[in-house]
């Protein structure tokens, strides 16, 4: 397991100069219900749960669209792929309409760290914790981004013939010379790390490295394969090689880091390299389980948005099996909450929200993001809210970002709103003064 990386200094003092707020004050339901920023009126339902003590509550419901649907519409930082995740626009919202610069915000399930870099980007502080290691390396990087030069500076310092391992597997995916190239970098960051010489550079360096492994375009190190959230088995690289009469074209590793740094950067400028750097000297980044976080202050949390994993939709494990690789860890010794059935989905989720009602401050509230799974069959807002409740939590709305055709839809070749989780389901609850768990 990587070492934790966090810092649990707390400058809630830090109020540097985010992005305009809305105007509104007025509570969540009313702003929702009266949005119409893209032309729709928004409809208003009600959804029915049953708590676990047999009560039926009934949780005022708006449906319209509430963030843009386009593609790349959000800050060149979250051009991180990641399965599962969701766009910046959603925390964005929320974090907007809930919070005030110098506040903290925690996802709990921070995948790729969404949440985390618009919080940041926002003026807000970050806090986040994921079972998977990875998630620190792809997100502490983007809330201290160096210069590109300095990037370009540190990969000339790398002996790209010096690796001790040569995985023949791999060459599904990559051509000698480029898995020769990778294993090099693998080597040169473990060192850093063991001689403690790794510092801002060398992470933003392995995250990069670990969004290039695999793609479907020349910008990747690996030859044509699955979109780069997600790596196949070297087995069923090699039918997609056969299947396509591919062979993996030598890639210049360097030149691919270099160009997607730029990338990453491109609207990252002064102000906001500032801003990120005073916010991440108080950011709390956790490699834990989410529902036994002692590390965060009890009361310190404004707003949590997060998304916690689908039942057994998505196997984080399996799709992350690569990158775990290239950061030395095994990706089946990684504890992942994927539970198969509801009630142990149910039980997992009433711990977490144990735990973030104590994080949570006073009047602070939980944007838990859900969506349909098994055909819409299973309607997981419905599900979640006695975990809440039993927490001590009393939810306030049932936000529904209903939106149409999708790129992720296109890709995987389904029409929009008929397999999968079509629409983003929101379930806020607030901790009031007078709740106690």
């Amino acid at each position: 397991m990587m070492p934790l990386e966090e810092n649990l200094e707390l400058d809630l003092g830090c109020a540097p100069s985010p992005e305009p707020e809305p105007a509104s004050n007025a509570p969540l339901l009313e702003q929702c219900a009266a949005f119409k920023e893209f032309g729709a009126d928004t409809r208003l339902l009600q959804t029915q749960a049953r708590l676990f003590s047999g009560e039926t509550i009934s949780v005022p419901t708006c449906v319209n669209e509430f963030w843009t649907a386009k593609q790349r519409a959000a800050g060149s930082l979250h051009e991180v792929s990641y399965r599962a995740c969701f766009k910046p626009q959603l925390p964005r919202f929320f974090i907007q309409r809930l919070t005030a610069p110098g506040e903290v915000v925690y996802d709990p399930f921070m995948g790729r760290g969404t949440t985390l870099i618009e919080a940041a980007l926002l003026g807000r502080i970050p806090f986040g914790c994921d079972a998977n290691p990875l998630s620190v390396f792809l997100t502490r990087p983007r809330l201290e981004p160096p210069l590109p030069g300095e990037v370009e500076a540190r990969l000339k310092t790398v002996n790209w013939h010096d690796h001790d391992e040569f995985p023949d597997d791999l060459l599904a995916f990559y051509h000698p010379e480029t898995l020769r190239e990778i294993c090099a970098l693998k080597k040169n960051l473990l060192r850093r790390r063991t001689e403690g010489m790794l510092d801002a550079v060398d992470r933003w360096i392995w995250m990069v490295a670990l969004n290039r492994l695999t793609g479907h375009s020349p910008g990747f190190f690996s030859v044509y394969t699955m979109p780069p959230n997600q790596a196949v088995t070297a087995q069923v690289q090699r039918k997609i090689n056969t299947r396509r009469n591919q062979t993996p074209p030598k890639r210049n590793v360097a030149a691919i880091l270099c160009k997607k740094t730029r990338q990453l950067l491109g609207d990252c400028d002064r102000a906001q390299r500032e801003r990120l750097a005073r916010l991440a000297r108080s950011a709390v980044l956790l490699t834990a389980q989410s529902g036994a976080t002692p590390e965060l202050p009890s009361g310190a949390v404004a707003l949590v948005v997060t998304s916690p994993p689908f039942l057994d939709v998505v196997n984080y494990a399996t799709d992350n099996w690569l990158r775990c690789w290239f950061i030395g860890v095994d990706a089946a010794s990684v504890a992942l909450t994927v539970p198969k059935k509801l009630d142990d989905w149910q039980n997992a989720m009433t711990a977490v929200f144990r735990e973030l009602f104590r994080v949570l401050r006073p009047g602070g509230h939980v944007a838990f993001e859900v969506g349909e799974v098994r055909g819409g069959s299973i309607k997981l807002e419905e599900a979640v809210l006695p975990c809440g409740v039993k927490a001590g939590l009393e939810p306030i709305l049932v936000l529904i970002n209903d939106q149409k055709f999708t790129k992720t839809a296109n890709c995987w070749g389904v029409d929009n709103n008929a397999k999968g989780t079509n629409t983003n389901r929101v379930v806020v609850f607030q901790k009031t003064a007078l709740t106690v768990a």
